[in-house]
């Protein structure tokens, strides 16, 4: 579990492409304080489990599901990702909960600089649209945000110096692909309403769907 809080900016060292999967190495600091293999790491918000680490460096494998459902396929060694370990119990929870698993990837749309903050607007999958609110919570390649407009296919957030600095949202451009995940509890209550007929456009149910 993950709050949406990044911690540091990582670097990606290396790109290791395997036949099913590819094995992701990252230069970082903050986030190897106290990492030892097993760890999860959040990685522009996709959890990833370290497999090895030297201080410098740490490195996942990176399934076939996990680089078609996300953004994480198209890294290259130099590009900058927000990095963020696992929450712990003791710890505040400053952003919202999150829980790593990417729902879909959605596109920078445009950006309209103000004085203080910067409004991004963000397209997002039709499907994904109905667990979006004003005022709610959306996580955008790891970075905890409030949604300031919800539409159908894509949303604004306001982002304040600080996230532009520390996050890669700071310098993504339009056209550049971004992975979102909606609030876990959105999609919680969707579901209960779904099994008692009461959600709208309540989706088809699959063998796994049933209680």
């Amino acid at each position: 579990m993950f709050t949406g809080l990044v911690e540091e900016l990582g670097k990606v060292a290396a790109v290791e492409q395997q036949t099913d999967a590819c094995r992701l190495t990252i230069a970082a600091s903050t986030v190897l304080e106290d990492t030892r293999p097993g760890d999860s790491i959040a990685v522009n918000g996709c959890c990833l489990t370290v497999v090895a680490t030297d201080g410098a460096t740490w490195t996942a494998d990176v399934m076939a599901e996990t680089l078609a459902k996300t953004a994480l396929g198209a890294l290259q060694p130099g590009d900058r990702v927000n990095l963020e370990r696992a929450v712990r119990a003791d710890q505040r929870l400053g952003g919202h909960l999150v829980q790593g698993h990417v729902d879909g990837v959605g596109r920078v749309v445009g950006r309209t600089p103000g004085d203080h903050w910067e409004v991004v607007e963000i397209s997002l999958p039709p499907e994904l649209a109905r667990y979006l609110v004003d005022k709610g919570s959306i996580t955008v390649d790891g970075t905890s945000l409030t949604v300031v407009d919800a539409g159908d296919d894509a949303f604004t957030v306001s982002l304040i110096p600080e996230t532009l600095a520390r996050t890669t949202l700071g310098f993504r451009q339009p056209g550049d692909r971004v992975n979102l995940e909606v609030d876990v509890l959105a999609k919680y209550v969707d579901r209960l309403l779904a099994h008692r007929g009461l959600a709208a456009d309540t989706p088809s149910r699959t063998t796994e769907d049933t209680p």
